[in-house]
């Protein structure tokens, strides 16, 4: 099955059109970024980040899947992740589900195939959304 076309909406108009992961719903929240170079796991399942849709710098995410150790809460916290690109088939021992299954099962939407670092320069100067 092949992923279905997605965008991301700012609150200024500005949109940024990618292709769905995760769960098969709409978001809304404040979007903000990560410049973390790893940690996506506790990004979203950190409560800092509760009703946020978060936007990581780093290019590759999901690379590792998702284990059963690194989570900061027991639930996902965000309303969205938005990522460059996504991997499909995580590399880590301690995997026991990719990000997209991990999403699903917890009903949060994801993009990928935006270019993240655009959206990082438009909050920066204009704000969070």
């Amino acid at each position: 099955m092949s992923p279905k076309p997605a965008s991301l909406v700012l609150e200024d108009g500005s949109t940024y059109a990618g292709l769905a992961f995760g769960a098969e719903r709409s978001a809304h929240g404040e979007v903000v970024f990560s410049t973390s170079m790893t940690g996506y796991q506790e990004m979203l399942t950190d409560p800092s980040f509760a009703g946020q849709i978060v936007v990581p710098t780093y290019p590759l995410i999901g690379n590792y899947g998702i284990n059963e150790r690194d989570f900061e809460s027991r639930k996902v916290q965000v309303s969205g992740f938005v990522v460059r690109e996504h991997n499909l088939r995580p590399s880590h021992t301690l995997s026991t589900s990719t990000l997209d299954e991990f999403l699903k099962g917890q009903g949060v939407p994801g993009i990928s195939g935006v270019d993240t670092r655009a959206i990082t320069r438009r909050l920066r100067t204009q704000g969070v959304m």
